[in-house]
């Protein structure tokens, strides 16, 4: 049986829109408390747009005992410090990606929700989209067979001005470049839907196209827990920007995941298709998407804290994604094969 929640919203930034929309979308689910950024502009801003009360205190929403959840939507670096207030306050958190920008403090975010035995949600929407959610059902009805191949492709433009933007590409404050801020989506989805990956060979770099701290061009070869091996490239340096990527072949049929379509020829002569439309946010404007999947997170979200059960992306499976990106940097940096922690 479902409750009704009540849920604060922490950050008031760029990521905030979709998140918004999908609060009023599913205003019979969930009821927003409160609504807080650091900024004053920020909450004004905010309130011209979307009918939520605001406070200037985050203590508000931290010390009210009938809010039982939170949406963190702050940049990288603060999420260990908010988690953590959250969670001692015994609030649920969904976070936006990814956990932190140090694998170490990712770890710590994990286990301080652990310990306080609230459930932590990862806003990884692509999880969501009706290609993935199709390709997993054919995954366990075996229409695919075991999988010996998978690749992901991530070739997304960013102008120099999104780099431009103060802490935009640094480690200091979203702790790395294109594979944890962007590539992170479809890393996800390519371990969620191929298994985990245990080995990497790979190569990282700032193209000429940026001035910036990290990288924004990586490319690696990588073998799965399960045997199967594939390729990894990742860049915001490709312009206009082009649909994500994901290629996966096994022993009954071969499948593409490009963006939000899904094509799987099957080696029995069928063609399993699915062309939604919509997608967006490859190119100059990252925000350019529709808010649906977003949606489907906050609902899956909901579900979990009526069912009992974890999020579809649990803090687990973001950690999944700092590691194999931190063997792919380390494998770059050291010119060797670079095994990847497990959970």
């Amino acid at each position: 049986m479902s409750t009704r929640h009540r849920i604060g919203v922490i950050g008031l930034g760029m990521a905030v829109t979709p998140h918004a929309r999908s609060l009023l979308d599913l205003a019979e689910r969930v009821e927003v408390a409160g609504t807080y950024a650091r900024s004053a502009a920020r909450r004004d801003s905010f309130a011209q747009r979307f009918p939520f009360p605001a406070t200037d205190q985050l203590d508000t929403i931290l010390e009210d005992s009938s809010v039982d959840c939170v949406m963190i939507l702050t940049p990288p670096d603060t999420h260990l410090d908010l988690v953590r207030r959250c969670a001692a306050a015994g609030k649920h958190i969904l976070l936006e990606k990814p956990l932190e920008i140090t694998t170490a403090r990712a770890e710590q975010l994990v286990a301080a929700c652990r310990e306080a035995g609230v459930t932590l949600g990862l806003v990884l929407q692509h999880r969501f989209r009706p290609a993935a959610v199709q390709f997993a059902a054919l995954q366990r009805e075996g229409q695919i067979g075991n999988l010996i191949a998978a690749s992901a492709s991530i070739r997304l433009w960013r102008p120099q001005s999104y780099y431009d933007e103060p802490g935009r590409g640094t480690l200091a404050r979203d702790g790395g470049g294109v594979l944890i801020t962007q590539g992170i989506h479809t890393l996800d989805l390519l371990q969620s839907l191929a298994g985990p990956v245990a080995e990497v060979t790979g190569y990282a770099t700032t193209s000429p196209v940026h001035r910036m701290e990290t990288e924004d061009l990586a490319c690696a070869a990588v073998r799965f827990a399960s045997g199967a091996m594939g390729t990894i490239e990742a860049t915001t340096a490709a312009f206009p920007g082009f649909p994500e990527r994901i290629e996966l072949t096994g022993k009954r049929a071969t499948a593409s995941l490009t963006g939000v379509d899904l094509h799987v020829q099957h080696q029995d002569g069928r063609v399993t298709e699915l062309r939604p439309g919509g997608g967006g946010g490859t190119g100059a404007d990252p925000m350019a998407f529709p808010h649906d999947y977003h949606r489907s997170v906050l609902a899956d979200f909901l579900d979990a804290l009526d069912q009992g059960r974890e999020p579809a992306a649990s803090g687990a499976d973001a950690l999944r994604v700092h590691y194999l990106v931190d063997a792919l940097l380390e494998s770059s940096r050291t010119g060797r094969p670079c095994r990847v922690k497990s959970i």
